[in-house]
């Protein structure tokens, strides 16, 4: 078996941060939500990867390498334009072959990996085997519909009427029967190849599509508040250590890791945390459900439920929340300017001013 990991999207929902960044490197407690997903891979028992890239190759290659670091064997494969998921699958037909293969979302966050999916697959053997899971807004998703008796009846990409709450978790398996069903598929309204519909296409024609109903925690970290969501999710699992250098005034609670090269002086850090290495903290507050990557300053801040890329500083900012900031960002006070008021008022106008 192979597997197919698609990282060609430009990650446009979290942007300023993906104008100088491919998404899938965007990190999740301080690690790319790529390489989740191929160690996830590797856990699975799966080595040959294809990974499919875009605009960003460039960085995804250089993030990647060749795989070894993964136990992986990793193939890039270009796709000029993102024409959706089913393209990624038409255009990766020579590399993938006869085999059966994993399909890969490589922005997709799945706690507890893939491997009790790709285990069920290579027994039951259907045509094809989806992850799915209950959301509260399914029209933003590929939605299944299932029979009483748990088969898949019909899939929809992003219905603005969905006939159930069940999304389609971006992990797909395949036997090559889905290279037909690409092939015979038109383009959406959206203009895109969409997988959804290469499914229904296998369904219309009495083929096996299995669904695998998970309950555990999955994100499409396509946006700011699910790139939260589950860095708060990794850090609630993260092994406390202090590896780096924290003074007798500081204050260390909870699940608290401070990497080595990293210093805490005159602050309080309230787990779950994570502090890069390199990094130093200083007469601060850091608040649970953050981390802070490498090489960073916090000095005379207070900040919680967020993500601090690498060499960036805060200084002297009251309060820091829910906030995802890039790399080498400056956040300072802005300077005191005199305050004052100028009004040009009509006749019998009544204003209030708040001192």
């Amino acid at each position: 078996m192979k597997a197919l990991v698609l990282a060609g999207g430009s990650g446009t929902r979290l942007r300023p941060i993906t104008h100088t960044s491919a998404k899938q490197l965007v990190p999740i407690a301080n690690k790319p939500v790529l390489f989740y997903g191929l160690e996830a891979i590797a856990d699975a028992g799966i080595k040959d990867v294809g990974i499919v890239v875009g605009e960003t190759a460039a960085e995804i290659r250089e993030a990647v390498g060749d795989g070894s670091a993964f136990g992986l064997d990793v193939t890039y494969i270009a796709q000029p334009e993102p024409l959706g998921l089913a393209h990624a699958v038409l255009i990766a037909r020579e590399y993938l072959g006869d085999e059966d293969f994993l399909m890969y979302l490589g922005d997709n966050f799945i706690v507890g990996g893939i491997a009790p999916l790709v285990d069920e697959f290579r027994v039951h053997a259907p045509d094809a085997q989806l992850m799915l899971t209950r959301v509260k807004n399914p029209g933003a998703y590929g939605v299944a519909t299932l029979s009483a008796d748990g088969r898949v009846v019909a899939l929809a990409e992003k219905p603005e009427r969905p006939e159930s709450d069940l999304a389609v978790v971006g992990a797909y398996l395949f036997t090559p029967v889905v290279h037909e069903a690409v092939r015979a598929i038109a383009p959406s309204d959206r203009g895109e190849l969409e997988i959804t519909d290469a499914l229904q296409w296998l369904l219309d024609r009495g083929r096996d599509v299995r669904p695998t109903v998970v309950t555990g925690y999955w994100k499409d970290t396509g946006n700011v508040e699910d790139m939260l969501e589950a860095n708060r999710c990794v850090l609630e699992i993260l092994e406390p250590a202090v590896e780096g250098v924290v003074s007798a005034d500081s204050q260390l609670i909870g699940r608290v890791r401070v990497c080595a090269g990293a210093e805490v002086r005159g602050s309080r850090i309230v787990g779950p945390a994570l502090i890069g290495p390199g990094s130093v903290v200083t007469d601060s507050y850091v608040g649970p459900s953050t981390s802070i990557a490498e090489h960073c300053r916090i000095t005379d801040s207070e900040i919680e439920f967020s993500i601090v890329l690498g060499h960036s500083s805060i200084t002297g900012v009251r309060r820091v929340d829910a906030s995802l900031i890039g790399c080498h960002v400056e956040v300072a006070p802005a300077p005191r300017v005199p305050s004052s008021h100028r009004f040009v008022l009509g006749d019998h106008s009544k204003i209030r001013i708040s001192s």
